[in-house]
């Protein structure tokens, strides 16, 4: 029996991943959402979220399947992508699965990364020490004990945070180094595609498209999500395009300018984490966005070998 298979593309914020998908991707396939604020109800204008008529378009998987309340871990997307990509499979369809987040996309082809199962007395501890200390401390503790995760991980993001900790003092060793494999698992067929810009165009389109966000109404959206109590422990409040609005509420500094030029830097250097990371995988083909004939080709000859 064949293994079931799955194409993969990914690529840093605003470099034209739903473009691509709008003109290569629009028949034969349904797309796995590999966002991890997409997947959040209400998060529409900040996540980029595709409009009705592209999901309407293209069947869409994990796309607000969250309250922002709630947490949605790596794992959990990697368990429901392998799922979907069975059964898409199954129906004569090819999965695309396509998004930002390289966490989802390296456990997801490589395998998990063989950290220990977490110990919950460990988790208490560690759980205390932020709660006496603080969420700055915990990010300060981490950057000293595991530097290379630190890099990786948002300074709000408390989950990661104490989860990296709790590895660490669980085994004395940092979270990084139990590094996931660099080839890919042999039960499912990927083909991975990345997207890549100049550095100077991609901060231009990050720029627009910052601005086309607050056209739409963010503002308004996240008036919306503080109306319903929306702040820092929420997990989907430390998506990029909300947490700064969440920090300037917190720190009493509400100007929208500046909350603005936030978002626009912290973008900025999200899409460099993200390159940095997606050019450590293998087996990857890069390809500049507007080179639709190079994907398409590279997709018809995997769907048909």
């Amino acid at each position: 029996m064949s293994k079931p298979k799955a194409v993969v593309l990914f690529g840093p914020t605003a470099v034209g991943k739903t473009a691509m998908t709008e003109q290569v991707f629009s028949e034969g396939f349904e797309i796995i959402n590999a966002d991890s604020v997409q997947v959040y109800k209400w998060l529409d204008i900040g996540s980029a979220k595709p409009d009705e008529e592209l999901q309407k378009k293209i069947p869409h998987h994990l796309v607000d399947i969250r309250d922002p309340r709630q947490q949605y871990t790596a794992g959990d997307f990697c368990n429901d992508a392998e799922r979907l990509i069975y059964e898409i499979n199954s129906r004569g369809k090819m999965p695309l699965i396509t998004g930002g987040t390289a966490y989802y996309f390296k456990q997801l082809i490589y395998g998990p990364s063989k950290t220990p199962a977490a110990d919950m007395e460990i988790r208490k501890k560690v759980n205390a020490l932020i709660e006496e200390r603080g969420s700055d401390w915990a990010y300060e503790e981490l950057d000293r004990v595991d530097h290379t995760a630190a890099q990786r991980i948002y300074r709000n993001d408390i989950y990661r945070i104490s989860r990296a900790l709790e590895v660490y003092y669980q085994t004395g060793r940092p979270l990084s180094s139990f590094e996931v494999s660099d080839s890919f698992r042999d039960d499912i067929d990927f083909l991975v595609i990345g997207l890549v810009r100049d550095k100077s165009i991609l901060d231009e389109r990050i720029e627009k498209r910052v601005d086309i966000m607050f056209d739409m109404g963010l503002y308004d959206e996240m008036k919306f999500l503080i109306e319903m109590g929306a702040d820092s422990s929420w997990p989907g409040m430390q998506g990029i395009g909300y947490k700064e609005f969440i920090t300037a509420i917190e720190s009493g500094e509400t100007s929208i300018d500046l909350i603005k030029k936030d978002i626009v830097k912290n973008s900025k250097q999200y899409a460099k984490r993200q390159m940095t990371f997606f050019k450590s995988f293998k087996n990857v083909h890069f390809v500049d966005p507007d080179d639709i004939d190079t994907v398409k080709k590279l997709c018809k000859d995997f769907i048909e070998r």
